[in-house]
């Protein structure tokens, strides 16, 4: 895992290097929205006015629906809560469930994906029917199911992150499988493979050592837009009521469900702050990944490096 989190760092820092125009502008504007979100979420208990659930401070009651105001920076909910506050603390609920369910997903997926391509046989067979039924399976339908069947569709914090985030690992595990097992076929056949094997390396030792490094290379590309797809998948599972507690902690999908009804009567902001949250931070992560999956294209590298060549000449 540290290896890829290097890997990951110096291709971010690689493809900031190689980026050019319109290219490198939304690259720079994903990776700003990204890390405010991050940020946001890692300060959340120091910034955040009020607690994610709490009604009342030295004052009184709050007040449902209250518009923005100088006390309430953001307006009330209609159950009486700081808007802001549940914006705040809802980002860091976002990234630990992000967090969560992509690290189990790659873990689970690599080695799957892994024993699958290099092996084969029956074991390769069963996965990969295993993986395509999963896979053909409607991923928000699977998330709920799986999160009624773990927490009772509502749970405390951190067991309804730990439900939410197996719900959601559930679906990104055959993306990982079937794009390493892939990479493991194609690496498996290559002459420094062979060669390992020639002069009596271990299977363990020939899986870790040359095909997992091979065979992980564009992983980093799912990551970015499989993290915004579980910020979906964690706002689809609030807004239907499968998602965390209210009173445990704070979740934008859920705060959306609450104020449908709140729309038709004119109150906008119970509603605006958390769905915008929802869509900066699906628009910065998946800004992040189609800028590197552009980047990764071998035609578009040429483009750009034949574009960059011209400007030098041309200076």
């Amino acid at each position: 895992m540290a290896q890829f989190k290097k890997r990951f760092a110096g291709g971010l820092l690689g493809s900031m290097r190689r980026s050019r125009g319109v290219q490198r502008g939304m690259l720079i504007t994903g990776l700003t929205l990204t890390g405010f979100f991050m940020l946001l979420a890692l300060v959340a208990p120091l910034i955040a006015p009020y607690g994610y659930a709490q009604l009342q401070d030295a004052s009184g009651y709050f007040g449902a629906q209250e518009p923005p105001s100088a006390k309430h920076l953001l307006g009330t909910t209609v159950g009486g809560m700081d808007v802001l506050s549940r914006v705040i603390w809802g980002s860091q609920t976002a990234l630990m469930v992000i967090v969560i369910a992509v690290a189990m997903s790659i873990f689970a997926g690599v080695i799957l994906g892994l024993l699958s391509g290099y092996f084969g046989g029956w074991v390769d067979r069963v996965l990969v029917v295993v993986a395509d039924a999963v896979y053909a399976f409607p991923s928000l339908l699977l998330a709920i199911s799986l999160s009624i069947v773990i927490s009772g569709g509502r749970s405390g914090l951190f067991t309804g992150i730990l439900a939410t985030a197996a719900s959601i690992t559930v679906v990104f595990i055959p993306q990982y499988f079937r794009v390493v097992r892939a990479e493991t076929l194609r690496v498996k056949g290559e002459a420094f493979v062979e060669s390992a094997r020639v002069i009596g390396a271990s299977h363990w030792r020939i899986m870790v050592r040359h095909v997992f490094r091979n065979a992980t290379r564009t992983l980093p590309l799912i990551l970015t837009l499989n993290a915004s797809e579980a910020i979906l998948t964690l706002a689809g599972l609030g807004f239907l009521g499968f998602g965390i507690d209210p009173t445990m902690g704070a979740e934008w999908g859920y705060d959306l469900n609450r104020s449908v009804a709140d729309v038709s009567a004119g109150i906008w902001w119970t509603s605006v702050f958390p769905g915008v949250s929802i869509v900066l931070v699906v628009l910065g992560i998946t800004l992040v990944g189609e800028s590197l999956n552009d980047l990764a294209d071998p035609r578009l590298r040429a483009r750009s490096s034949a574009v960059l060549d011209a400007e030098e000449v041309a200076a």
